[in-house]
């Protein structure tokens, strides 16, 4: 597995498996962040995003829908998604840092996820879902 850095970035897919994107930690960016870069477009997380997508999936527990949507969309109620843009979150609302750039928070945060050992997905071509997994 990959170091998680800009040298060395993590290299993944999307759930249905049609898309490669690359994550890496910018742990000096302010606030510190969670770089992806999807072609040519790159967004950014809050970096405390897995952390706290991993506790929120934990309280969950059970399946929880992906509902990856762009940030001018709405997200399905009690999705990932929604739940990434949600006030009542540690952060306050958007884990998206970039403005234009803030959705797709449950397209690309679940797969990191389940590369790190923190959740499984199902793989489908639409309708994908998440749960937690025990830390080990």
């Amino acid at each position: 597995m990959s170091e998680g850095t800009k040298a060395d970035p993590w290299r993944l897919l999307t759930a249905p498996g049609s898309s490669e994107y690359q994550m890496y930690r910018d742990p000096d960016a302010e606030p510190p962040a969670l770089v992806c870069q999807v072609g040519a477009t790159t967004l950014k997380y809050h970096l405390r995003a897995i952390e706290d997508l991993h506790a929120w999936l934990t309280e969950q527990g059970d399946w929880v829908p992906l509902g990856a949507a762009d940030e001018s969309k709405p997200a399905p109620d009690g999705s990932v998604e929604a739940w990434g843009r949600d006030p009542a979150n540690p952060v306050g609302g958007w884990y998206g840092l970039r403005k234009g750039y803030r959705g797709r928070f449950g397209m690309y945060l679940p797969p990191l996820l389940e590369a790190l050992g923190l959740a499984e997905l199902t793989h489908e071509k639409r309708n994908n879902t998440v749960r937690a997994l025990p830390r080990t």
